[in-house]
Parts: structure tokens; C-alpha cells; sequence
């Protein structure tokens, strides 16, 4: 593959996004992202409050080796940040 190629993303295998889950009226999405050859835990938690959509986007230091077991984590991660906060997680 040539330098330029490389400098300008030719070659990369962009990978389809994470489906977007409904938990408890909030809206979860899986981001994970390649790290040192290791998929990390990245992920968006959204719920529209009085007609504004209210975005959390988290990051932990998981990392996994597949792309589906970051995804898996990272729903589980973001159902437990749910669970814990609520509508606290936006205020």
C-alpha cells in the first residue's frame, strides 16, 4: 500500500456502527475504537428530556480483543450506568 494511501485512510475496513438499544426510555449505542491492536470500551447513552436530547458519552479502560465482545461490554457498561443514575446522569 502506498504512503499515500495510508496518509488518507485507502485500505482501512471501516467496521458498520453498533446497533442503538432502547433501556428503561434511554437510548444506548455501542463506540468502541482499536487501541493497541485491543477494541476499547466507548459508548453513548442518549434520552430526550423536555424535547432536548441529552447525549453521556463514556470511556473506560476495558479493552477487549473482538469487536463484538467490546460491544457486548460496553451495552452491559451502559444498561449499569442506567440502572445507577437515571435522569440524574444529566443534571
Amino acid at each position: 500500500m502506498s504512503f499515500l494511501s495510508k496518509l488518507f485512510g485507502g485500505g482501512a475496513k471501516a467496521e458498520p456502527p453498533a446497533p442503538e438499544i432502547e433501556h428503561n426510555g434511554f437510548m444506548l449505542r455501542a463506540t468502541p475504537y482499536q487501541e493497541g491492536g485491543q477494541w476499547q470500551m466507548c459508548g453513548v447513552i442518549r434520552k430526550e428530556i423536555n424535547g432536548v436530547m441529552k447525549e453521556h458519552r463514556f470511556v473506560r479502560a476495558d479493552r477487549f480483543p473482538s469487536r463484538e465482545d467490546a460491544v457486548e461490554f460496553t451495552l452491559a457498561k451502559a444498561r449499569q450506568i442506567v440502572d445507577l443514575n437515571g435522569a440524574r446522569l444529566f443534571s
